[in-house]
């Protein structure tokens, strides 16, 4: 990708205001950073996601499904399970719940990015995700993104969600380095040969027809590094230490199964920590697994945003996401995007009460 001109007319002004508190400017200070440490933008591909706009929110929506899904489909699919438990368990009369299983049946069959539901507009949103990079490679957390003052690795404690709350206003003021990076990223446009011909006819359209950009707050993502790039492993997550959070869960609980090290039939609740210091270890086993667990308390020793494993280099990197805004607010799936699976019935029949009809 490139960045292109920027499509004539319809841009919107951004309303800048001037950082006054001293947490501000420091987040401030540690963008402008960011930009002489890793200033180059690499783009990985389309997400989606699902908002909603009602009667009263302007020209603002609402993100209801994070932007994090990377097939246009899954996020429909998402919209579809949202709806139905929307008729089963808060609808309030028979009318509202009949409009909700109408929708549902609508997404069951056919390939729907918008719909208007009891009074509520649903989209289907994309969001271009993307990184900064450098010469030291891919950007890591920020001195200054969010972390837990003491760390809780309990696999049990859920950390918060992706774009939970999250309201998308066009018109919201935004600090000076905010708006710098969107005026840069206005005209971020696949240019390249290796872009199929619709691909980069959709993104050339898209510059005209959603001029503007809003920035998505980051999200951290786990990736391997190989010998010519960078593969993601897990991701993407809310704060630089869910994505350490994976990536323990990978060490101690997923890989040692997925290499065989950890029989399939011991107790879900066993790890590598557990299993290499148990009776039912072999030695060889133990030696393996007392390794796993090593580079995972490695992991837990501090802030740690890189671990070299068995000769591999895992990251914790900075993800990007911009989402594209027009006259009619955000942009939704392109002709071009792919889509992997079809639409299919997901749940089971709801009688016009919100009661589960049986199967025929």
């Amino acid at each position: 990708m490139d960045r292109g001109d920027v499509g004539p007319g319809g841009s919107r002004a951004i309303v800048v205001r001037v950082p006054v508190e001293p947490v501000e400017a420091a987040v401030e200070a540690d963008a402008v950073d960011a930009v002489a440490r890793a200033g180059n933008v690499v783009v990985r591909g389309p997400l989606f996601g699902v908002a909603a706009q009602g009667a009263g929110d302007g020209p603002r929506w609402r993100v209801v499904l994070a932007v994090t899904d990377g097939c246009p489909q899954v996020a429909r699919d998402g919209l579809n399970s949202h709806l139905w438990f929307r008729a089963k368990d808060e609808a309030q009369d028979r009318a509202e719940r009949r409009a909700l299983l109408a929708a549902v049946a609508r997404l069951e069959s056919e390939r729907v990015d918008e719909l208007v539901v009891a009074g509520t507009r649903y989209r289907v949103v994309r969001a271009e995700e993307y990184a900064g990079a450098g010469p030291g490679g891919m950007e890591a957390p920020r001195p200054t993104d969010p972390e837990p003052l003491v760390p809780n690795w309990d696999r049990a404690v859920k950390d918060p969600g992706i774009d939970d709350g999250l309201v998308l206003d066009p018109d919201a003021p935004v600090t000076p380095t905010q708006a710098l990076e969107r005026l840069a990223l206005r005209g971020l446009c696949y240019n390249g040969k290796r872009f199929p011909e619709d691909v980069r006819a959709d993104a050339r359209r898209a510059l005209v027809t959603h001029p503007d950009v809003l920035l998505l707050p980051p999200t951290f993502t786990v990736v391997e590094k190989s010998a010519s790039s960078w593969k993601p492993v897990t991701g993407p997550h809310v704060s630089a230490h869910s994505a350490r959070k994976s990536l323990d869960f990978a060490l101690t609980w997923m890989w040692p199964r997925m290499d065989g090290h950890i029989p399939d039939d011991a107790d879900p609740h066993t790890d590598a920590r557990t299993w290499a210091t148990g009776a039912g270890a072999a030695d060889r086993r133990a030696a393996e697994l007392i390794a796993y667990a090593g580079a995972a308390d490695a992991l837990r020793a501090g802030r740690v945003n890189r671990l070299d494993f068995r000769g591999t280099v895992y990251q914790i990197v900075r993800t990007r996401r911009l989402l594209r805004w027009g006259p009619d607010g955000p942009e939704g799936p392109r002709p071009s995007d792919t889509n992997t699976q079809e639409p299919v019935r997901m749940h089971p029949a709801l009688d016009e009460d919100g009661r589960v009809l049986p199967e025929d």
